[in-house]
């Protein structure tokens, strides 16, 4: 079935159709001009005393002369025609390939704005389009889009600070009920169903200091970067391997596989990605499962992955789980597991690196989380 006119059109770049646009009206002008001339040149020439002689002693009559007058006149506008035709053919091939030139030209802030436009996210909403030249249309868009960004860039930075601000009043309590808690839970006078709700409590304030954390961190990963030095993504992972303390499942197995991955970037963040992977392969873990970790170097990009085994994750589920507070199968409060924002801290981090993270679900059950940062 060939394709419809509309869906032709859609397919058609804008300096394509300016292209054809002036060419179209180059040739309609010229076919206008060719003519007017055609008009004009008939109407000289039927205007002239053309005069036939001859060295024939009883000359020629009227309608001799007549025929060769009208001869003449119609080989001068059939040259007239094919001459002019070819010139306008290939003029207008002229035009149309300054007309492509001329197009690009005139649509390169356009295009600006359009590179400007695909690398934004959270972390870049501070990058201006700032487009220089006259006051006319274009530039109008550019300054336009240049203040929607600057309003962004605004509002994101007041959800930052209020999520920043909240977590840290939120802190404060927290230690304190802790505090109180623990020093509750060694009063050796303390009945045994008062330890039993002791524990309970210090369980679930535990879980509320780690969500405030994760939302600190979330926070500050999704600033700007002001701090960038030589990483490599192998020591990273053998220092978090080796702090790391995983009590609640020593029945998972964590096997390593690890080459340099140097990158640049912050330390502290880059630290907290790697532990989050892990954490996150270890914690939603078959029994006796096993986690594979891995870093290197991959297409030129410095790179972490983490597989572990696991309930079967289905694809439609995989891009819900790098959303705040949400877990497989949708669970968000009944989970105990944790707070929800591993990956969603895994893919901020990445972003504000300039990289990527790419979660696959694993045959068998379980995932494959691939994390890309730029080779330093």
């Amino acid at each position: 079935m060939s394709p419809s006119p509309n869906a032709v059109t859609r397919r058609m770049t804008v300096r394509l159709r300016l292209t054809l646009l002036y060419g179209g009206l180059f040739f309609a002008a010229g076919f206008l001009l060719l003519t007017v001339a055609y008009v004009l040149v008939t109407n000289i020439l039927e205007g002239l005393p053309i005069e036939v002689r001859t060295t024939d002693p009883f000359g020629i009559s009227q309608q001799e002369q007549q025929a060769i007058r009208q001869s003449f006149i119609d080989n001068a506008q059939h040259r007239l025609i094919t001459q002019s035709a070819f010139a306008l053919i290939g003029v207008g091939l002229i035009a149309l390939a300054l007309g492509w030139f001329v197009a690009d030209r005139a649509l390169a802030p356009l295009q600006k704005v359009t590179a400007t436009a695909r690398k934004l996210s959270e972390s870049t909403l501070h990058e201006r389009i700032a487009l220089q030249g006259p006051e006319d249309e274009i530039k109008e868009l550019a300054d336009t889009f240049d203040a929607m960004l600057e309003r962004l860039n605004e509002a994101f930075d007041a959800q930052r600070r209020f999520v920043g601000n909240a977590s840290h009043e939120l802190r404060t309590p927290l230690a304190i009920n802790r505090t109180l808690l623990e020093v509750a839970l060694t009063d050796p006078e303390a009945s045994e169903d008062l330890r039993s709700v002791g524990r309970t409590l210090l369980a679930n304030n535990a879980r509320h200091e780690r969500l405030i954390e994760g939302l600190l961190l979330l926070a500050r990963s999704e600033r700007e970067l002001t701090t960038r030095t030589a990483v490599d993504l192998s020591d990273v992972a053998t220092m978090v391997l080796k702090t790391s303390v995983r009590e609640d499942r020593p029945d998972v197995e964590i096997v390593t596989e690890l080459t340099s991955g140097p990158t640049m970037g912050d330390p502290v963040l880059l630290e907290h990605l790697v532990s989050n992977l892990i954490d996150n392969a270890v914690r939603y873990n078959a029994d006796d499962g096993m986690v594979v970790v891995r870093t290197g170097v991959l297409d030129g990009w410095a790179t972490c992955q983490v597989e572990n085994t696991g309930p079967v994750v289905p694809a439609y589920e995989v891009q819900s789980l790098f959303e705040p507070f949400r877990r497989l199968n949708t669970d968000r409060i009944e989970s105990s597991k944790g707070a929800g924002l591993g990956l969603s801290i895994v893919r901020s981090v990445a972003a504000a690196h300039g990289g990527t993270v790419v979660a696959t679900p694993r045959e068998g059950g379980g995932l494959i989380v691939t994390v890309r940062l730029p080779k330093a």
